[in-house]
């Protein structure tokens, strides 16, 4: 508009313009060029929180990728997964890249622009070994010529355990006692009323401050952060403190012909690690008893000790002194960068050489103690020597190193309505990690009998070179074919087998471009895709697993000549003629928008095949130097469907209201896993459980998926209760037998993953909120399995609390192979809801910009699993550190 001689004029972004480019292995290209299935997440889609880690940002953002927390515990991170499993026994864990850097280190959340997900092997192949659960590339932010930027954020945060598991209280375990056993055993009762649960968990409070500057000094854009994390965990003692820095250079030279981009990330963090042990002892401890009133010797905690006053070694340590007499303060310290040379060759308009380099250091260490009166530890030996309590110290270092050099020709032929592509790579991957090994010593200073390492210390690296090629082809910006190879040579395989080629080709149709579809106002866009890819796996070979070489027996392995004690070698097992694990997977996919984008989405079908699956089998007596081994042995498939919908049904000058939906689906199927057809083979069992030693409760066999659950299948009475012993002959040989009278029940893998997510904007409001849901997902519970036998209470000379299920099944002693604890953990979570308001300028300067932001984190789940939590990825709970829910309240200043 025009008043007097002052023009005021409105600028708005063009969203499709921004979004243009896609970022793929090695590069990036316009959005209408992608040909494989990549999903990206930007800044405005994260999940908001007290976020410390860059998964917990993208779950339920993205069709397809699987993110499962590793438990409550401050930085332990998550089981991520792109399309269900690719192995049995080599890694499922995605490659992850940091502004081009492979080395997936730790990020501060803040700094992070956007995360794209590469699936299909079309796209991942070019990433080749590394790349056969899939692709995360991470790019952090830049600074930008202009005003200089300055951002604070902070954080204060309270987390409270949500869910306790469900345990007799003190008078029902009295009554229990009373009703089931005699006065020997009841005498043994306290007086005390205790919920040790209650006992060991903690309001936990999180600081969480990050400040960035950003702009530009000449022709030297620059981006410098600082952050810290004080955050403390639920389970009391329970703290980790985490110091993050990054500087991020992209200047450019010789008349851009010269682009230069440094990153630089570091992390310093501290924990004090609590003892996770006190979960469990928790749930079992005799709720009668109180939390001191005990020893002295032991610190004044009640303990269960023998008649001569040490402890009784088969009983559980107390659950407070388990926390409160147990020091773990560890270190870990990491830094990693790259540097990124681009340079066009003046005389060949396109021709880029271009240099990638980068490096990437960690340490770890840190001290264990345990209290002079800490029951944990407490030993006496045959000469009747007593030790106590606990001194050790561990440290640990790795470098890894890598080299990429690549020519990039790119250039439109407008009278042939061509685009070329093409691209040439040499990497170079060196990894390296040592371990000092140390002698353990008692809170004295005496060494703990049997700790004295055999060696000081231990080395392994591994070095990983490849030959990349790549050729991306546009006809008429309608079509376009991509082709790309990747030669890979592991220093794990023998020089026989170490080789592997890696193809990969995808077909894109633009369709919004013919004349069919182009005149049509409802269809903004319309494109088919479809690709075949092959990827490696050598995560699961060890690094020197080809080669025959001896191992020094322990302590407790020596023989005797004369007075003195030697050592014996004893051979390793071994496979010379281990060899790649390969990933072949074929992608059909359709990327659709209508209404101009008001409706966004894509679908996605795919086929993952595994070959020379690598898997830990049986063999034969004298063949090896072990009963069981990893070689390649068997085949693997899985199959889906993805689905992305996005909905703006909303979108004026005052509001936005935004959807999006996203459902996979997902079936895995072991295929072959013997080298040769062998009808008595059963399988290889798998998921240790607690409650008796050297039991597995899942299997690995053809025809099923995964593991498995191997169960016998319960018999119930008329009320539905379950039967102590009483199992289905399967068979019908009148007797119940393992693996003849067991069968293959369920999977922990869930067969749908769906996620759904809303923001709604009104003039300075925002309110948000996501969910995610599993369906088909089954978990043992392996908590109320072992917890729930009446004989289990009073035995060894202590008593042990029950979970509550024992009113119900009323086991006398353990059942742990029955299909009773095999439950169904299908769920729906709240993950997040939250509230924004942007508050405007502030301070009289006009220039500072205030947003705050209140939310919660792990809001409710709805389950009809009966245990803490149905989101357990091996499939077998058995007392997890709990998710605990977090109350945030955010504040964002922009100078």
């Amino acid at each position: 508009s025009i008043k007097g001689d002052r023009m005021n004029v409105s600028l708005k972004a063009d969203v499709g313009t921004l979004q243009d480019v896609v970022l793929i292995g090695y590069g990036a290209v316009k959005k209408q060029d992608v040909t494989g299935a990549i999903s990206t997440i930007s800044t405005k889609d994260f999940q908001k929180g007290t976020i410390t880690s860059f998964d917990q940002m993208i779950a339920g953002k993205a069709p397809g990728i699987a993110i499962t927390s590793n438990g409550g515990h401050p930085g332990s991170g998550s089981t991520i997964r792109i399309r269900g499993m690719a192995s049995l026994n080599g890694s499922n864990d995605p490659l992850i890249v940091v502004d081009g850097a492979p080395f997936g280190g730790y990020v501060n959340p803040n700094d992070i622009e956007s995360v794209t997900i590469l699936k299909d092997a079309a796209s991942t192949a070019i990433y080749g070994s590394r790349a056969s659960s899939g692709v995360i590339l991470i790019t952090t932010k830049k600074g930008k010529k202009g005003e200089t930027k300055m951002n604070f954020n902070t954080q204060f945060s309270v987390g409270k355990i949500s869910k306790y598991v469900d345990v007799l209280s003190a008078d029902e375990f009295r009554n229990y006692i009373n009703n089931n056993f005699d006065s020997t055993i009841n005498k043994q009762l306290g007086n005390g009323k205790t919920d040790w649960q209650k006992e060991i968990y903690q309001t936990a409070i999180t600081t969480n401050n990050n400040l960035s500057i950003s702009g530009a000094t000449g022709n030297l854009p620059y981006r410098l952060s600082v952050g810290y994390l004080n955050q403390d965990g639920i389970l009391r003692t329970d703290n980790m403190q985490r110091t993050t820095g990054s500087l991020s250079l992209t200047p450019s030279f010789l008349n851009n012909k010269l682009k230069v981009e440094l990153n630089l990330n570091g992390s310093l963090t501290k924990n004090r690690n609590a003892n996770q042990g006190a979960i469990g002892s928790a749930v079992a401890f005799d709720p009668t008893q109180t939390v001191k009133g005990g020893s002295p010797t032991f610190g004044n905690y009640f303990q269960w000790l023998r008649a001569d006053g040490t402890p009784n070694p088969l009983a559980g340590n107390n659950p407070v002194a388990t926390l409160e007499q147990k020091h773990d303060i560890g270190h870990f310290n990491r830094a990693f960068g790259n540097i990124k040379l681009d340079y066009e060759i003046p005389s060949i308009p396109g021709l880029h050489v271009i240099a990638n380099l980068g490096a990437d250091y960690g340490s770890s260490f840190g001290t264990t103690k345990i209290d002079s009166t800490g029951r944990e530890n407490y030993s006496i030996t045959s000469d009747s020597t007593i030790y106590k309590g606990l001194d050790n110290k561990y440290d640990s270092k790795f470098e890894n190193y890598f080299a990429e050099y690549t020519i990039n020709y790119t250039r439109n032929f407008e009278s042939i309505k061509s685009n070329i592509n093409a691209m040439a790579t040499y990497g170079y991957y060196d990894d390296k990690s040592t371990k000092n090994n140390y002698a353990s010593f008692d809170y004295k200073g005496d060494t703990l009998p049997n700790s004295v390492p055999k060696f000081a210390n231990g080395l392994e690296q591994n070095t990983l070179i490849s030959y990349i090629g790549r050729l991306i082809y546009t006809y008429d910006n309608k079509y376009t074919i991509t082709g790309n190879l990747r030669y890979d040579g592991s220093s794990r395989l023998a020089p026989a087998t170490r080789w592997q080629l890696f193809p990969g080709i995808a077909l894109g149709w633009n369709l919004k471009n013919e004349g069919f579809v182009a005149s049509s106002n409802a269809i903004s866009s319309l494109k088919f895709r479809v690709s075949y890819g092959e990827t490696g796996n050598q995560g699961g070979i060890s690094n020197y697993g080809y080669i025959p070489s001896y191992y020094l027996s322990d302590n407790v392995s020596e023989y005797q000549f004369g007075n003195k004690f030697y050592s014996m070698y004893t051979p390793n097992a071994y496979d010379a003629s281990l060899k790649w694990e390969r990933t072949g997977s074929t992608n059909i996919g359709l990327d659709f928008g209508f209404l101009k984008n008001r409706i966004t989405g894509s679908i996605d079908l795919y086929n993952k095949y595994t070959s020379n699956l690598l898997a830990k089998v049986n063999l034969p007596v004298g063949t090896n130097f072990t009963n069981q081994i990893t070689t390649n042995v068997g085949n693997f498939e899985s199959k889906g469907v993805e689905l992305n919908l996005g909905f703006v049904p909303v979108r004026n000058e005052n509001a936005e209201w935004s959807f999006n939906f996203n459902a996979s689906y997902n079936d895995i199927l072991i295929k072959k896993l013997t080298q040769f057809s062998d009808s008595s083979f059963k399988g290889m069992t798998t998921g240790g459980i607690s409650g008796v030693t050297g039991q597995d409760i899942q299997i690995n066999n053809v025809g099923h998926e995964p593991n498995a659950f191997l169960v016998y299948k319960q018999v119930y009475d008329a009320k539905g209760k379950p039967i102590e012993g009483a199992y289905v002959d399967l068979n019908g040989d009148g007797i119940i037998n393992p693996f003849d009278d067991q069968y293959y029940y369920k999977s922990p893998f869930a067969k749908w993953i769906l996620g759904f997510s809303t923001s709604y904007s009104y003039k300075k409001w925002t309110a948000s909120t996501v969910l995610r849901s599993n369906i088909g997902n089954y978990i043992y519970n392996n908590v109320d399995s072992k917890g729930s036998a009446i004989t289990n209470m009073a035995i060894n000379q202590y008593l042990s609390n029950s979970v509550v299920d024992i009113k119900n099944a009323n086991f006398k002693n353990l059942q742990l192979q029955s299909d009773y604890y095999v439950q169904n953990a299908s769920f729906l979570k709240m993950d997040n809801i939250g509230i924004a308001y942007n508050v405007g300028k502030v301070f009289n300067s006009g220039k500072t910009n205030l947003n705050i932001q209140v939310n919660v984190q792990n809001v409710f789940t709805v389950t009809k699993y009966k245990g803490l939590d149905p989101e357990v990825y091996s499939g077998i709970d058995n007392n997890i550190y709990p998710n605990p829910r977090v109350y945030t309240l955010g504040l964002n200043l922009n100078f």
